[in-house]
């Protein structure tokens, strides 16, 4: 229970999803935490402040400029008193707020005095979450080193489908409890690919896959948390860096291998998530291949394994590779972890629907040369705490 005694301010936006926080506050209640509740005005429409006092045992504030409150300098008592804040819902008006640095009432106040992790689990309509405005706001959070928890996936009040949802109590509390876990990877080098790579055919064409770099983010991010110095080479993907990692951006799986051998002598841990593509064009053509017949042919070579040129270095890290299997999986993942003289393999069964690429979550199954372990299905960010974990088991022993 790595909330127990642990001092949780929840700041509640005015969204429709703030008629789950009573349940949220009981739950974290439960895990032994303790809770104080800071509402915008908004929030008031949407769940009585009655209801969150019973639940959490104290008052609800909401305005700074309370008379009774503020004569002692409340706002700043509480700022120094939590252990993290958490903002859920949090729309599109408050994370704009935050982003901005404004302080026009008590939450926002709280948010620019306190010294405390802030987490935040947006909820809107899927086109306001999706518009450039709110993700450039998201971005931003994130590279100073707030932490997003969803949005989730699925039918909205107003009737959408789509990201937007906020994520439910019992995944909030498990990312809440994330930011209490102890530094079992300080003073450790990671190194860990992500993303897919490009293999040019010509200016305008290459060959590539559908991997969308979220499971090696998420393994970047929570290793920096976990007290690791950790470099990400990544392909071309749409995802913000985390905080505290050192990004390397790359194309081809030849730029990919020349990255990590870059870094490689200094890793304790590598970790190759990326979709790396198993061929490239022999002969990358220097204009564009014109549409002049019903077939072309293509030559193509194989591209260098980087896993497995990692595994085989006189002086190797602890190396944890991926396998994407559609078939026999896990026969062929257990090949790849000895023919690659690889420590540890995680795989992915890719055969199943709601696990293809691209998703938020996902399932594991761990082999390693005398035991194994599955992790079940849950978040890309949960899974990749869970393998972190189990890796840190198998390396520091």
């Amino acid at each position: 229970m790595l909330l127990r005694h642990k001092n949780i301010i929840l700041g509640i936006s005015g969204g429709i999803a703030a008629y789950k926080t009573p349940d949220l506050v009981r739950r974290l209640r439960d895990e032994g935490a303790e809770v104080r509740v800071v509402m915008t005005q908004g929030a008031s429409s949407f769940v009585t402040p009655l209801s969150l006092e019973a639940v959490s045992g104290y008052s609800v504030t909401s305005e700074i400029l309370d008379r009774q409150t503020e004569s002692a300098m409340s706002h700043i008592d509480l700022a120094r008193w939590a252990d993290v804040c958490l903002i859920a819902p949090a729309t599109a008006q408050i994370i704009a707020k935050i982003a901005h640095g404004f302080a026009d009432d008590l939450l926002t106040t709280l948010l620019l005095a306190t010294k405390a992790p802030v987490v935040i689990c947006p909820a809107m309509n899927m086109h306001m979450y999706q518009h450039p405005a709110v993700q450039h706001n998201v971005a931003q959070l994130q590279a100073r080193g707030c932490t997003l928890v969803g949005p989730a996936e699925g039918v909205q009040a107003c009737g959408d489908v789509g990201p937007g949802r906020m994520v439910e109590p019992l995944d909030i509390i498990q990312a809440l409890s994330q930011q209490f876990e102890p530094l079992i990877l300080q003073g450790k080098n990671v190194l860990i690919t992500a993303g897919p790579t490009q293999e040019a055919l010509d200016p305008v064409r290459y060959v590539s896959n559908h991997s969308s770099g979220k499971m090696g983010f998420a393994l970047a991010e929570h290793a920096a948390r976990l007290g690791a110095t950790v470099y990400l080479v990544t392909g071309r993907v749409h995802l913000p860096t985390p905080s505290g990692v050192k990004r390397i951006d790359v194309v081809s799986a030849q730029d990919m291998l020349s990255a990590v051998m870059d870094y490689v002598d200094q890793a304790d841990l590598f970790i190759g998530c990326a979709a790396v593509a198993d061929y490239r064009a022999a002969d990358v053509q220097p204009e564009k291949i014109k549409k002049s017949a019903s077939t072309l042919h293509l030559e193509l070579v194989k591209n260098p394994d980087i896993i497995q040129t990692v595994a085989a270095l006189p002086r190797k890290p602890f190396t944890v590779g991926f396998a994407a299997e559609t078939t026999q999986c896990e026969t062929y993942a257990k090949d790849k972890l000895v023919s690659k003289k690889l420590d540890m393999i995680a795989l992915n069964n890719v055969s199943q629907p709601e696990q293809v690429f691209g998703h938020d979550d996902n399932a594991l199954d761990v082999f390693w040369h005398d035991g194994s372990q599955s992790l079940p299905r849950t978040s890309k960010s949960a899974l990749a705490l869970q393998l972190l974990r189990l890796i840190s088991q198998r390396c520091l022993q």
